[in-house]
Parts: structure tokens; C-alpha cells; sequence
């Protein structure tokens, strides 16, 4: 069993032994210091409790894990809005648009059905950044929270969806044209993995007149495949697409924050185009700034470049990316895993915005999916890892690494990048475990190959 504590949320596997799994016990400490961070950072007098919103994936253990973080957050004296089965980035928009004191999402991501999580937000809809983060673990290791007497106890002041606005607020942009989908007659395959995805997914694209064929939209926690939207999971919705002569198809993980493509063939669009294709769109009618993360895709700030605006690349995680969007004025951003950050909504990874983005694009341009992404720079990247003995020097090992290509374009602010003229490696040690991550990008699957066996002997020389 598994419990990882992080200044980014809780996340761990159900069931076992305290402090050593998600049991109900960590459930209510770790939800008991939030409200006490959240006590502490906002004017919140007598007069007004504070207010916080919950929402949750369709996995299994959800109903469980938000009955009890609802109750804890009414001990604590916080009244709550409760949203149900909702997506990450439906929550997010919730806690502005219910003018809440913060958030709290119930969600493992693209982890399997024993995992959950519990991802605070602050009263933007945004994730918590390091410095609170650390400060709610700070709060938890002491057990520093108490819980008010019987007139202080919260109560749930609303109990109902919020896909309804989210949807509306997607549609309503300006890049959004409806009516040039619609006219379109796009017909559409969705691979939801019977999560939150097949809920709001389906109710967007119909009504922007698309044609849905749902594949995996029951939500009810049950993951028909590996929930991570990555090549060798989506095999059946590659298999949909050309057998019911769908324009494309669409993947979501379970709490719908990742958006991977299937072109009209079957063959993938590639997660680190999803991102590039979504800016290439948003660029042509709104000039402007990129952001990624460190590990993600160099077509990026080519495609920046072609239209004249600057890209810039962010630490990973969510936080570090919308940061340097707003440090840069971006106008789009996000994450090579297929995560779209769009500011004129929000500042969250959308799948909603993300299609609805990519769809107009289509529509305008007339072009089929395969020769939208034919237009684009080929890149290839090889994903590995390293493992190493406990006690492992890491920060001297990447240190070296550093060390052998300081000729190169190097950049420490997350690991060690290293920017060859026509290619890049990214390492990162891993906060849980003794291992380094290799990310290399190069033209083609083979060259990506051969840059990452190359560091990963500069690794194993230094150790």
C-alpha cells in the first residue's frame, strides 16, 4: 500500500494501515489541514464560514472518499458546495464561479482504479504552489487543526453539477466557432474509460452539433483499459475510428485533464501534438506567447516562432507552467502529455477547451486530422528511466551530467536540459523513488533513442 504525500496533493491506494495508504484516517487529517491553511490565508470572520468545493472522478472509491472529506470540511466549520462527478477542469472553474475560498478534487488522474487523491486549489481554481503546499503538510505532521463547537459546524450549502456552465463558458469564447462545427458534420469517437470524460465530453460535442459515438463513457469507476491516454492504451478507440467512419477520436483520462487525438486512419495523433496544434489554432487569430514544460515537444516553440511570438519553457507541473504564462503574458500553454491550458477560460488543463479549440480548426480549415498533424515539425520522444541503489547521490550525479555538456544550452531549474542544435535531454530525479527520468526528443524514434542510451552511459560512468 501506498501513501505519497506531496506539496501538490495526497495521493495513495485504498485501504491498509494508516499513514500508510489513503485509509479514512489520512482522508480526515489531510482535509483537516487544508481547511486550516485555508483558515489562515483568508479574511474569513464569524459572519461568513468559508466556503469550499468538492468534486470528484468516477472511480470507485469516490462516493466513499467524498463522503468523508465533505464531513470533515463541516467539522472543520466550512460550509460546502458539493459538484458531484465532475472533472478537474469543471472544478477548478466551480471555485471562482461559486466565489469559494478554495477546492478540493478527487482524483487520482490517470493512476489505476486503486489509487485516489485529494488536489487542493486555492481560491483562483488553481493549484496550491510549493510554499503552500509545504505549509499544509507543515499543518498535518503537527496536527495542527481543531474542529469548532456544534454552532461552528459547516453544512452543504449547495449539492448540484456544474458541467452545465462549464460547457456553456467553453462554447461562449470567441475562438469557439459552434456554428462552423456544426456545420462541419464532424462525427466523433470517445474513449472516456468509463469516467467523468463520458459525462460532460459527450453533452459538449452535441451541442456543438458533432456526432458522438461513445466508447467507455459509463461512469462508473470500472477502467476498461490502463486510464493513462498514451498510444498502447487506446488500441480499441484506433480500431473505432475508421470502422464507423469517424472524422477522429478523442481520449480523456479519468478526470478529464489530458486530451490525446486519433486521426480519421486509426494511426495517433500524438499526445505532444495535441498542445501544438490547439496553439497553432489560437496564434493565427491571437498573436501572442507560448509556455511548456522543460519535457515536452520542440514544435512548440516552432510553431511560436512561425507566427511570431516567443516561447517560453516552465518546470514541471501544472503550477510551474501557469507561472511562466503569466510571468510571459502567454496566450496559450501547457503540458506535452496533452494538457491545454487556455487563460481566456482558465487556468487549468482543459480537455473540454481543448477540442472544442482543435474542432474549430478543423472546421475552418477543411482539413482532415492526418493533414493537420503532416504540417507540422516531426519530432520524436524517447521516455526512460534509471533506476539507482538507495542513497544514490542523485543531485551529484546530474551534476556531472551538467558538467560533460556545459558547451551546450543548459538548463537546471527542473533537473538537467540539455539543448542540442537539432535535439534535447531532459533529466529529472524522481521525489519518491531512486530513480532519474530520461526524456529525449530527436527527428526520428531511432536518433531520440540513441541521444537517450548516450546520457544514460554519461549516468551510469558517474555512479
Amino acid at each position: 500500500m501506498t501513501l505519497i504525500q506531496s506539496i501538490s496533493g495526497i495521493r495513495g491506494t485504498i485501504g491498509g494501515r494508516p499513514g500508510e495508504a489513503l485509509t479514512p484516517v489520512d482522508l480526515v487529517k489531510y482535509t483537516a489541514s487544508y481547511c486550516q491553511w485555508l483558515r489562515e490565508t483568508t479574511a474569513c470572520g464569524a459572519e461568513r464560514k468559508l466556503r469550499v468545493v468538492v468534486g470528484r472522478d468516477a472511480r470507485i472509491s469516490g462516493e466513499m472518499v467524498a463522503d468523508i472529506v465533505e464531513g470533515t470540511l463541516m467539522a472543520c466549520g466550512a460550509d460546502v458546495i458539493a459538484i458531484g462527478l465532475a472533472a478537474t477542469p469543471t472544478t477548478e472553474m466551480a471555485v471562482t464561479g461559486h466565489g469559494a475560498d478554495g477546492g478540493i478534487i478527487l482524483t487520482a488522474s490517470h493512476n489505476p482504479k486503486q489509487w485516489n487523491a485529494l488536489k487542493l486549489l486555492n481560491r483562483n481554481g488553481e493549484f496550491l504552489d510549493a510554499a503552500e503546499g509545504a505549509r499544509v503538510l507543515e499543518i498535518a505532521e503537527a496536527q495542527a487543526y481543531t474542529f469548532p463547537e456544534i454552532d461552528g459546524i459547516g453544512r452543504v450549502v449547495v449539492r448540484e453539477s456544474y458541467d452545465r456552465q462549464h460547457i456553456e463558458a467553453v462554447l461562449a469564447l470567441p475562438l469557439v466557432d459552434v456554428e462552423a462545427v456544426r456545420a462541419a458534420r464532424f462525427k466523433v469517437v470517445v474513449d472516456a474509460v468509463n469516467s467523468v470524460g463520458g459525462v460532460v465530453m459527450p453533452a459538449l460535442l452535441r451541442a456543438m452539433g458533432v456526432e458522438v459515438v461513445e466508447l467507455h463513457c459509463t461512469p462508473n469507476g470500472h477502467f476498461a483499459h490502463n486510464p493513462e491516454p498514451i498510444p498502447e492504451h487506446l488500441t480499441e478507440l484506433a480500431a473505432a475510428v475508421p470502422a464507423s467512419g469517424a472524422d477522429l477520436g478523442v481520449a480523456v483520462d479519468p478526470d478529464v485533464d489530458r486530451l490525446a487525438l486519433v486521426n480519421e486512419d486509426g494511426t495517433m495523433f500524438g499526445e505532444e501534438y495535441t498542445l501544438v496544434a490547439v496553439a497553432d489554432y489560437v496564434l493565427s487569430q491571437t498573436p501572442g506567447n507560448t509556455v511548456s514544460n522543460l519535457s515536452s515537444s520542440r514544435a512548440l516553440a516552432d510553431v511560436t516562432a512561425r507566427h511570431g511570438g516567443s516561447y517560453a519553457a516552465a518546470a514541471v507541473g501544472e503550477v510551474n507552467v501557469v507561472a511562466k504564462m503569466r510571468e510571459t503574458k502567454a496566450v496559450i500553454g501547457g503540458e506535452g502529455n496533452g494538457g491545454v491550458i487556455y487563460p481566456a477560460l482558465h487556468s487549468g488543463r482543459d480537455a473540454l477547451v481543448g477540442v472544442a479549440l482543435l474542432l474549430t480548426y478543423l472546421a475552418k480549415t477543411g482539413k482532415r486530422l492526418s493533414e493537420l498533424k503532416a504540417a507540422y515539425p516531426a519530432y520524436y520522444i524517447s521516455k526512460n528511466r534509471i533506476d539507482l541503489e538507495a542513497g544514490t547521490d542523485v543531485e551529484a550525479v546530474l551534476a556531472g551530467v551538467k558538467a560533460k555538456y556545459a558547451a551546450e544550452r543548459v538548463n537546471d531549474v527542473d533537473g538537467v536540459k540539455i539543448d542540442f542544435p537539432t535535439e534535447w535531454v531532459h533529466l529529472r530525479k524522481s521525489n519518491t523513488e531512486p530513480i532519474i527520468r530520461i526524456y529525449a526528443e530527436s527527428r526520428d524514434k531511432a536518433a531520440a533513442e540513441a541521444l537517450a542510451n548516450r546520457i544514460i552511459a554519461d549516468i551510469r560512468s558517474l555512479l
